[in-house]
C-alpha cells in the first residue's frame, strides 16, 4: 500500500492514445495488490503538453507514462532527468514530486533486458556481438541497455545509414555500422539479434534480412508484438534459435513506474500477460 494522503492517480499521455494497453496492465496490478489508485489514458495534443504536465500534480497525479509524440519533448519540461533518459534522449516514465517537480526516466532498456532474460534465462549480454536492426527511438534505449550489460560489439543496420552513424557517435567504439544492403553480414557470429524497426508489424513491410549466417545458438527478439509471432521470429525458430516475442517488453518496462507511483513492486506473470493480450 502507499502512504499518500489522497488516492494516487497515474496514467499515460500521448496523441493518439486510444490504442494503449497500459490501463489494462496497471489496472490489473492495482486490483491484484489491493491498491486504492487509478491509472487513466489521456490524449494530450502537443500544444497542451506543458500546461497539462504542470496541472497533473495539483490534480492528485503522482506520475505518468509518456508515449508518442511526447517522449522527447518532456525532457525539456522535466526538472530532473535520469542519466538513462538523458543518454537516450527520451523519457517514457515521469514521477511528480509533492512540490510539483517532474522527474523523467526511461525504462525501455530495463524492459527490454528483463523480457529477454525472462524468455531466454541463459542469455547474457557479454556472450558475443549483438545485431540490431533499426536506429530509431527504441533502438537508442536498446543499444544503451546492451552496452550496459557488457555486450562487446553492437552492430547496427538501418535503412538510413546516417541515423545509425549518430548512434555510433554517441555510444562509442563498441558500435559498428553496416550498410542496409549488407545487413545479412552482421548476423555472422552474433549472439543476439534484435529487430527494433517496424518491419514485420501488421500493415508494414515484412522483415526480409536473411538469417543464413546467424548461429543457431543466437537469441532472437523482436520488439514488434502485432503480430505476436512475427516473420522474423518464425524464421529464427526454424533456424534453431531461441526466440523471445516483444510483448513482454511492454509489461516489464511498466514495473519501475508502478513501483514509484504506488509503492509496491509488481510482478510480470502469465496471468498478467494473458489479461493485457486480451485487452
Amino acid at each position: 500500500m502507499t502512504d499518500h494522503a489522497k488516492i494516487p492517480l497515474a496514467g499515460v499521455i500521448g496523441h493518439p492514445i486510444a490504442h494503449t494497453r497500459s490501463p489494462a496492465l496497471h489496472g490489473h496490478w492495482l486490483k491484484t495488490y489491493g491498491i486504492k489508485g487509478h491509472y487513466v489514458p489521456m490524449d494530450i495534443a502537443p500544444e497542451d503538453l506543458e500546461p497539462t504536465l504542470r496541472a497533473l500534480p495539483k490534480a492528485g497525479f503522482v506520475g505518468c507514462n509518456v508515449t508518442i509524440p511526447h517522449k522527447e519533448k518532456v525532457l525539456a519540461l522535466a526538472d530532473v532527468i535520469s542519466d538513462r533518459a538523458a543518454l537516450i534522449g527520451a523519457a517514457n516514465t515521469l514521477v511528480f514530486h509533492p512540490d510539483g517537480r517532474i522527474f523523467a526516466d526511461n525504462t525501455d532498456g530495463y524492459g527490454f533486458i528483463a523480457n529477454l532474460k525472462d524468455g531466454a534465462p541463459d542469455w547474457q549480454g557479454d556472450q558475443g556481438p549483438a545485431a540490431v536492426i533499426g536506429a530509431g527511438g527504441a533502438a537508442r534505449a536498446i543499444v544503451a541497455a546492451l552496452v550496459e550489460t557488457g555486450c562487446p560489439e553492437v552492430r547496427i543496420a538501418n535503412r538510413t545509414r546516417l541515423r545509425a552513424e549518430k548512434l555510433r557517435a554517441e555510444f562509442g567504439a563498441r558500435i559498428v555500422v553496416y550498410d542496409w544492403a549488407q545487413a545479412a553480414n552482421m548476423m555472422d557470429g552474433a549472439a543476439t539479434l534484435v529487430n527494433t524497426s517496424s518491419l514485420g508489424m501488421t500493415g508494414m513491410p515484412d522483415f526480409r534480412v536473411p538469417l543464413d549466417a546467424l548461429p543457431q545458438s543466437a537469441v532472437v527478439t523482436d520488439i514488434v508484438y502485432t503480430p505476436l509471432e512475427t516473420r522474423l521470429l518464425k524464421e529464427a525458430a526454424q533456424h534453431g534459435c531461441v526466440t523471445v516475442d516483444g510483448f513482454g517488453m511492454l509489461l516489464h518496462q511498466a514495473v519501475p513506474g508502478f513501483e514509484r507511483w504506488f509503492g509496491h513492486r509488481p510482478e510480470v506473470t502469465a496471468e498478467l500477460r494473458e489479461k493485457v493480450l486480451c485487452a
